[in-house]
């Protein structure tokens, strides 16, 4: 494979990145750096182009001037000209789309083989993939690495400038085969604010991150001298803040929360550090206007000796900044606005140190995934001191979110990426097939039923390849779509023809023609039609109901934690309140209120009938509570060994196939029992 990634923005070299020089030089050059170098180890790839904007700047040195200028084995730095020699910001670069696309275009017909793929990276990178497919039908994938619409939302206003940038970003999803989100915040929340890119065509993919030199990591003499110059007590708890000095970073957000609470200035010291300076009127004026309020913020609330504001770092002092704060029982903090994914999160879960984290974006992701620390409104000051005063208070529990920080380093992992990363495109790539006739429809629950047991997965998957024409494979879970998808695919589970999620009420067709899903309107309508949220909310919460995450709330279906409470006293007040819902409880801990005759079992009936299927066709297989409906209404249902909630003992489940076998060597189980015995046909 030949992979051209475009990103236009910054300063970007294949070495030494002068990260922070500008306010563009960031996270997406890390990532895309890593990208490149973790994809090239892949023996199917044999080339990788990295696109860059060149320019001549005495101020930023000589060395980003255009033309072919960096190699390192498989990929190559090109920087394309534009007719415009001075470095430009990325609000600027707007108003050279039409020669960066003459000149990305000229670059590509002078190439003896065209790229199989393009990448693009920000929006602008995405006008140039768009017209590179327009004249030579290069498909590509686009990642947005920050978001104009969730940057309007975190700020509750907006100007032209980010009407403009948000118009160019919904041109370049608009074409793209494929969009690649980070987490599944920015898939299911961030995206939602386009209408140009419908949910079937997002793939989240977490990143895998370069984590090694912050495991073990270590204080140095030089880091602990530069911050102890600022404090009068330097052996208390540090409350540590890494983050370029610009407004969606919310680092005077920060220095309120710490000003705001006597207790937690009494107990911690604040460290920031907020890029490198020399001097600060030499900085870009986002960066200088931030730098600036926060000595005034720190002068204002007469921080002195209590918070350290460092001028400058190299990159080998980032981990010692982390152990210095892991050293001294402290906690690493990110408030930003939005934060589309949240890298800097995972370099403290690395050094051990846990967090406090915004709810908005990626990090809601990481620290479900990791549990190693607490999340919170990154504009509520008292909820942000609150919580770092909680972890910094309670021993026990400092050290449990630092322990967790080693599954961090096993979760985001490059090989795994790329693996995801080269399947979606040779999934892109592939000749159009015409679709299966299927005879039969397997639906499966994910967790503990199909996944569970790796072993058992990889005999369960070589039995699908060998059938995958004659029987339809599909999913239904609890999961969200995006969620349901990125387990899959991290799992090494082929795309199925049906997504089932949220406990039925969305479903998900796949559609080999565009090699993306498209929701199923007519069930959208049916789930929608008398769904009262509202009231139901209300209801919840005088039953003293704890809502689940906001990702998990959607129109047809409200999610608590079960608690103490009992499903069907729920069920009875519900109804008492002319409120005709369903209620799904699970694993004695999730609550599920659906709409009226919504849920897995219902799905599935309207998944067979636009098969044109009749209900013997259909095998269904699942483990606890959120499988009984479904279970109970399909006439050829399996309950894998591993159950829960009662499957077994249930006598409304005595037709149900019981398997000896665990997870995905049941499903194989039961699905063989049901073809040798003549049922399914």
């Amino acid at each position: 494979m030949f992979i051209c990634h475009v990103a236009l923005q910054g300063c970007l070299t294949l070495q030494d990145v002068p990260y922070g020089l500008t306010a563009d030089t960031g996270g997406h050059i890390k990532y895309l750096l890593e990208l490149a170098d973790a994809s090239a180890k892949d023996p199917s790839v044999h080339r990788i182009d990295l696109v860059t904007r060149g320019f001549v700047d005495s101020r930023l040195g000589e060395k980003f001037r255009p033309g072919e200028s960096e190699r390192d084995h498989k990929v190559r730095l090109v920087r394309i000209a534009d007719g415009e020699e001075a470095y430009l910001p990325k609000e600027d670069l707007r108003h050279r789309h039409g020669e960066l696309c003459d000149s990305f275009i000229a670059y590509l017909r002078g190439l003896h083989r065209k790229p199989d793929l393009i990448h693009a990276h920000y929006a602008d990178a995405g006008i140039l993939a768009r017209r590179a497919k327009e004249v030579f039908g290069i498909p590509y994938v686009f990642t947005g690495h920050s978001l104009g619409a969730v940057k309007r939302e975190a700020n509750g206003r907006t100007n032209d400038e980010l009407e403009r940038r948000i118009a160019i970003e919904e041109r370049a999803l608009e074409a793209a085969d494929a969009v690649i989100a980070s987490s599944r915040d920015e898939a299911e929340a961030q995206y939602a604010h386009y209408r140009s890119i419908p949910a079937g065509r997002i793939r989240v993919i977490p990143p895998g991150c370069e984590l090694e030199r912050f495991e073990g990591a270590a204080p140095n003499a030089k880091v602990q001298q530069e911050v102890e110059r600022f404090l009068r007590d330097p052996k208390k708890p540090i409350i540590l803040a890494i983050a370029r000095p610009v407004r969606k970073k919310n680092l005077i957000g920060l220095v309120e929360a710490y000003a705001s609470n006597p207790s937690l200035q009494d107990r911690a010291n604040l460290v920031i550090v907020a890029g490198c300076r020399s001097r600060i009127t030499d900085l870009e004026p986002e960066c200088r206007s931030i730098c600036e309020e926060l000595i005034r913020a720190v002068d204002s609330h007469d921080l002195y000796g209590k918070v350290a504001y460092p001028k400058s770092h190299e990159p080998e002092d980032i981990p010692a900044y982390y152990a210095l704060a892991r050293e001294s029982g402290g906690v690493f903090v990110n408030p930003a606005l939005n934060e589309p994914f949240g890298l800097t999160l995972l370099e403290a879960a690395a050094a051990r140190l846990p967090v406090v984290a915004t709810d908005s974006g990626g990090p809601n992701d990481i620290v479900e995934r990791c549990k190693n620390g607490l999340l919170v409104c990154p504009k509520d000051p008292a909820a942000i001191a609150s919580a770092c005063l909680e972890i910094i208070s309670n021993r026990r529990e400092w050290i449990r979110y630092a322990s967790a920080g080693g599954d961090a380093v096993a979760a985001y992992d490059w090989e795994a990426h790329t693996d995801i990363y080269h399947k979606l495109i040779r999934e892109l790539l592939k000749p159009q097939k015409p679709s299966s006739e299927h005879r039969r429809l397997l639906v499966c629950d994910i967790d503990n039923t199909l996944l569970g047991d790796r072993a058992a997965l990889r005999e369960f998957l070589d039995w699908q390849t060998q059938n995958s024409s004659k029987i339809a494979l599909g999913i239904a879970t609890g999961r969200s779509f995006h969620s349901a998808q990125a387990i899959l695919a991290a799992e090494g589970v082929p795309t199925p023809n049906v997504i089932i999620s949220s406990v039925g009420s969305q479903i998900h067709w796949y559609d080999p023609a565009t090699r993306s899903y498209a929701e199923d309107g007519a069930w959208a309508k049916y789930v929608a039609r008398d769904w009262r949220g509202e009231a139901i909310e209300c209801l919840a919460r005088d039953l003293g109901l704890r809502p689940q995450a906001p990702l998990e709330q959607r129109k047809g279906k409200a999610s608590y934690f079960l608690d103490d409470h009992d499903p069907e006293e729920i069920r009875r007040t519900m109804h008492d309140a002319g409120l005709d819902i369903e209620i799904v409880a699970s694993h004695g801990r999730y609550l599920d209120i659906l709409a009226r005759g919504v849920g897995k079992h219902a799905a599935v009936l309207h998944v067979a009938d636009a098969l044109g299927m009749t209900q013997s066709q259909v095998v269904v297989a699942g483990d606890s509570g959120n499988d009984r409906a479904m279970l109970r209404a399909c006439p050829h249902p399996i309950i894998v060994g591993n159950w829960s909630d009662g499957l077994g003992d249930d006598p409304a489940l005595s037709h149900a196939y019981m398997a000896s076998a665990t997870h995905a060597g049941g499903v194989l189980e039961g699905v063989r029992h049901y073809s040798e015995a003549g049922h399914w046909q």
